[in-house]
């Protein structure tokens, strides 16, 4: 490893981030699911494998930025950071349901062709506006007048896409949860709990959910007379993700519940709160030793505590249980804890870098990658019934045909993860960050 002089700025942050995003994309995007190595799977219901942690790193990085964000601008009005932390929400979720919709739209097979047309064309516009828009807020310094003009651009195409869409869609089957909307949501409950709360109050918040979370879902019946339960599909949360969502707006692998679903978005948010709670004990701790030290021992604290939890209220990532939040939040700290001891107190940095690269414009390359997968899912090589996908003939040309199933399906996702690294150095070295 490279030693390097310490930076100023904390790296163990973007490194964080940056791992959560490479993991991100690296159990996303299998050459083929059927033959996924069992730690690149999610446990099927209860326990953990290390996908598992992957997603609350990523709400747990999200609530570490909110007082770092947000303190900086306590003293603007809050009229401004209300509209700010409103917009950011808005576009993060409407990113999230853009990309379930993405890429055809639902569009009826009757909208005329040059509807089609427009519409790919103003989604095209939309996409570089929110570019130019988070390349404009992430320069330094901000460019606020370009963000501006190009938030108004957003709007305008974005409204152009809805009455195209409100006109030849067909959104019955839309899946409404999702990771984006549950991130967007996740993030308004920490900015405004850090807006007008202190951290007392926030932890506080946090033990009455997990606590209230494992009240409902272990306590109460549901409303058609089946006892509590954690059964997939027969619990409390599910049967409210079918009551207020209903069965044609739930993920597609199960229709009778979603794993963003609404009750388990609670104890998400007890997952940022958590990153709040460390982003605060690293303000108020400025010796590097014993910060290192409180997060580290917070991190395996909360291990313990998550098995403890676990015997009576299992561990469980598509329910989120109060169980899995402690468990998940204690991995995130004791990894950020090594992360912070390599890199910011021993100089280490090399290691990193390539994390740091990625966490840069962690949120850009999550939601492009998204983007490209789901083309690569549609667009076809070749002409004909039969032509392969884009992802087809990259896996069955590149991989398959040299690999064993297991090793092929895992170098595609690594390809994923380079190819999408490859992007965030592009911008790392312009100097491009996008922030949303």
């Amino acid at each position: 490893m490279t030693k390097q002089p310490t930076h100023s700025r904390l790296l163990s942050l973007d490194i964080f981030r940056g791992i959560a995003i490479a993991g991100m994309i690296l159990v996303n995007n299998p050459g083929s699911w059927s033959t996924v190595y069992a730690p690149l799977l999610h446990a099927p219901w209860h326990g953990w494998t290390p996908t598992d942690w992957v997603f609350p790193f990523f709400l747990f990085a999200v609530g570490m930025a909110v007082p770092l964000a947000l303190g900086k601008r306590l003293q603007s009005p809050k009229v401004a950071i209300l509209r700010k932390i409103g917009t950011r929400t808005l576009l993060i979720f409407g990113l999230g349901l853009l990309l379930a919709a993405f890429p055809h739209f639902k569009l009826i097979a009757s909208t005329p062709p040059a509807y089609r047309a427009l519409h790919y064309v103003l989604l095209a516009a939309f996409l570089l506006a929110l570019f130019v828009r988070g390349a404009a807020l992430g320069q330094k310094p901000p460019r606020p007048k370009a963000a501006r003009l190009s938030l108004y651009a957003v709007g305008l195409t974005g409204a152009g896409i809805a009455l195209i869409a409100l006109l030849y869609a067909d959104f019955s089957t839309l899946r409404i949860p999702g990771v984006l909307q549950r991130i967007a949501l996740v993030y308004a409950c920490c900015a405004l709990l850090f807006l007008y709360t202190g951290w007392r109050v926030q932890a506080a918040a946090a033990i009455a959910i997990l606590l209230g979370y494992w009240a409902l879902m272990t306590l109460v019946p549901l409303p058609d007379g089946t006892p509590p339960n954690l059964e997939p599909g027969t619990n409390l949360a599910a049967w409210l993700d079918r009551f207020v969502l209903g069965e044609s707006h739930l993920w597609s692998q199960s229709k009778t519940w979603d794993p963003e679903g609404v009750l388990s978005t609670l104890p998400a948010i007890a997952t940022g709160i958590l990153g709040m709670l460390a982003a605060r004990w690293m303000q108020l701790q400025q010796n590097p030793q014993k910060r290192f030290q409180g997060w580290l021992g917070a991190g395996l604290a909360l291990i313990l505590l998550g098995w403890l939890w676990g015997l009576a209220f299992p561990i469980n990532k598509p329910l989120w249980t109060s169980s899995y939040v402690l468990h998940s939040g204690g991995v995130a700290l004791t990894v950020l804890s090594l992360a912070y001891w390599l890199a910011d107190l021993k100089g280490y940095q090399a290691w990193g870098r390539p994390f740091y690269i990625y966490g840069a414009n962690a949120l850009f390359v999550f939601v492009l990658s998204g983007l490209v997968a789901k083309l690569s899912y549609t667009l076809q090589v070749g002409s004909g019934a039969g032509a392969p996908t884009v992802k087809q003939w990259v896996y069955e040309t590149g991989f398959t045909s040299w690999l064993s199933p297991y090793n092929a399906s895992l170098g595609f996702a690594l390809l994923n993860v380079a190819f999408f690294w490859a992007l965030a150095y592009l911008l790392y070295k312009r100097k491009v960050y996008i922030r949303v």
